[in-house]
């Protein structure tokens, strides 16, 4: 249908879209209203009362520690259950293992996924080892002592940087 452009037909495909009374928002160019400005005034809450990215950051590495604890109870109550075989050690893994999961996909909706998980695993295993050593369900060396706290260190550092 483009034949040669003779002197009407040239101006008429360089000829500028229509034009809208927003020219600065793209939007109404694609034909959608223009968007309000300023602070939010109505909504099912007020602005005083919504959570700061602060305050669910915050709370989500608040859980993620709750939830490496929760990683540790589980550890134990499963090494007690012999292989799940007794109750009220499989009834605790259970449901730490389910506290512990939920916490752990809470917090990795904020925080990095793989900063989530090795600090989950970093506090759970570190307080499984430290338990254990406590308890003399292991042996106590200060070799050991020295390797948990690194990870300890290790976990400590991911939190600084992230």
């Amino acid at each position: 249908m483009l034949s040669a452009p003779g002197p009407s037909r040239g101006r008429a495909l360089l000829r500028s879209p229509p034009r809208r009374t927003d020219r600065g928002n793209p939007s109404c160019l694609l034909g959608f209203p223009r968007a309000p400005t300023g602070p939010r005034t109505s909504g099912s809450y007020p602005v005083s009362d919504k959570t700061t990215p602060k305050k669910v950051a915050t709370m989500a590495w608040v859980v993620l520690v709750i939830s490496g604890l929760f990683e540790a109870a589980w550890a134990t109550a499963l090494g007690k259950s012999d292989g799940l075989t007794k109750l009220w050690p499989s009834v605790v893994f259970v449901v730490t293992v389910i506290i512990s999961m939920l916490g752990l996909g809470y917090a990795m909706r904020t925080l990095p996924t793989g900063t989530a998980y090795a600090i989950w695993v970093g506090i759970g295993a570190s307080t499984t080892v430290m338990f254990a050593m406590a308890t003399g369900a292991e042996p106590f060396h200060v070799v050991r002592l020295l390797l948990v706290l690194g990870i300890v260190a290790c976990v400590v550092g991911l939190k600084l940087v992230s």
